[in-house]
């Protein structure tokens, strides 16, 4: 049987949507296009914005309607949040447990043709592992470490869908890297819901987990997909100077700019200790790419409260921000707050991509006739793409080979892309 499947959200979605998947093949399902006539269609679903949850919906829909005799599957942050959801011709509901059952579930639902629902309260949820040891057609590699996390920013729902932290046995994490570094991969990538919390169940912590990744043979890149500010501790910063595997970019959740709006999303940190660890951070690496994530419009944000966000931001001189208007979450603190009209949403969001480009801009100038060395990931019509280390994205006018690292001399900026050419000389790394 045919099966399309489709993820929506972060990277973790991304890392067990390919456990999924391999599961699927492993029991000799044929793996198609989700835009495909399928007999089964999965939708790893997401719920960190409305916007995301109504996407969730039109894709389940979607779904139905291309084939209404399939079997049609919702998994996920959506489901999680919504446990009452449901929809003709939704067939098989789980949460973000039992994603790895997806075999016994399909198998179940086959042979009595009933519906499954498969929702527990996240708070009291095991760990699932999950071991993936291909990622068909990527460079890179995800690595999901941990699950969960207990911050309870005021305007997030992801606490309580996703659980308290738990992580994966730290053995388990090495063997799977280990695995994925002898398969060919060269970039390792490190993820969670809350990834610098790891081992806080385990008796251990981030900062003995990254050193020990970095001992392992053979590992060219490693990247850390999103850390917080307040997990950046003096022993994984050491960890970061000592390592040249680990890759000269972390992304780092800013979130407001202001401290008075800070205090209202109930951030755990301040202006002052930010930009205090983000100078700390430049000291042992000083061409690293920082990037971060805002919101605007946040209830109680002040026009002079973005101002200063937008301050500060040029301040902290990022290169690129990922920047998301204040979604409403029902059930969260902020939503019982006085809200701010879309319109002025809208307009801070545009100024504050605007900054972005001219940081990113910025920061790409400092790369201009410098030699890089880039992984290509993709090569179309006689063009070659990939990143560098600290994640600049590179077009080179030749064809070249894929999963392998070039010497890449910076010709010239069109955004959003560097331009160069190589030296014709393979990388021995």
């Amino acid at each position: 049987m045919k099966v399309g499947i489709l993820t929506l959200g972060c990277k973790v979605n991304t890392y067990e949507s390919e456990f999924v998947i391999s599961k699927l093949m492993d029991a000799g399902y044929e793996i198609a296009n989700f835009n495909d006539v399928c007999d089964i269609y999965i939708i790893n679903t997401c719920s960190v914005t409305n916007t995301s949850d109504v996407k969730s919906r039109k894709m389940i829909r979607q779904a139905i309607k291309k084939n209404p005799n399939a079997c049609v599957v919702a998994m996920g942050c959506f489901v999680e949040a919504n446990h009452d959801f449901r929809m003709d011709g939704l067939d098989i509901v789980i949460g973000n447990k039992d994603k790895s059952k997806i075999v016994e579930l399909l198998d179940q639902y086959f042979t009595k043709k009933e519906e499954i629902r498969r929702l527990y309260e996240e708070e009291y949820t095991a760990f699932e592992d999950m071991d993936i040891q291909e990622f068909k057609g990527r460079t890179r590699a995800f690595v999901k470490i941990q699950d969960g996390c207990e911050n309870f920013c005021n305007y997030c729902i992801i606490p309580y869908v996703r659980g308290k932290c738990r992580s994966k046995e730290k053995e388990k994490v090495l063997q799977e890297i280990r695995n994925l570094v002898s398969n060919g991969y060269q970039e390792i990538v490190l993820t969670g819901i809350h990834t610098g919390n790891y081992g806080v169940d385990l008796d251990t912590n981030f900062a003995t987990l990254l050193e020990e990744i970095c001992k392992i043979k053979g590992l060219k890149r490693l990247r850390i997909s999103s850390i917080e500010i307040t997990e950046l501790t003096d022993e994984v910063l050491r960890v970061i100077e000592k390592y040249p595997c680990i890759v000269n970019h972390l992304h780092i959740p800013l979130q407001a700019g202001s401290d008075e709006v800070l205090k209202r999303m109930g951030r755990k940190y301040d202006l002052s200790y930010f930009i205090e660890k983000i100078e700390q951070i430049r000291k042992i690496r000083p061409e690293i790419s920082i990037t971060t994530d805002v919101i605007v419009g946040h209830p109680g944000e002040s026009e002079e409260m973005f101002e200063e966000t937008l301050s500060t931001c040029q301040k902290i001189g990022f290169s690129k921000i990922h920047v998301f208007p204040y979604s409403l979450r029902k059930g969260t603190k902020s939503a019982e707050m006085e809200q701010i009209d879309g319109k002025v949403k809208k307009l801070r969001a545009q100024k504050l991509l605007s900054l972005s480009r001219k940081l990113e801009e910025c920061y790409f100038q400092k790369f201009l006739g410098k030699k890089l060395d880039v992984l290509i990931e993709t090569t179309e019509d006689g063009e070659s793409f990939g990143h560098t280390e600290n994640y600049l994205p590179v077009k080179i006018p030749e064809k070249l080979q894929h999963n392998t690292f070039y010497p890449v001399q910076i010709e010239k900026i069109e955004y959003p892309y560097l331009w160069g050419k190589t030296t014709k000389k393979i990388l021995n790394r």
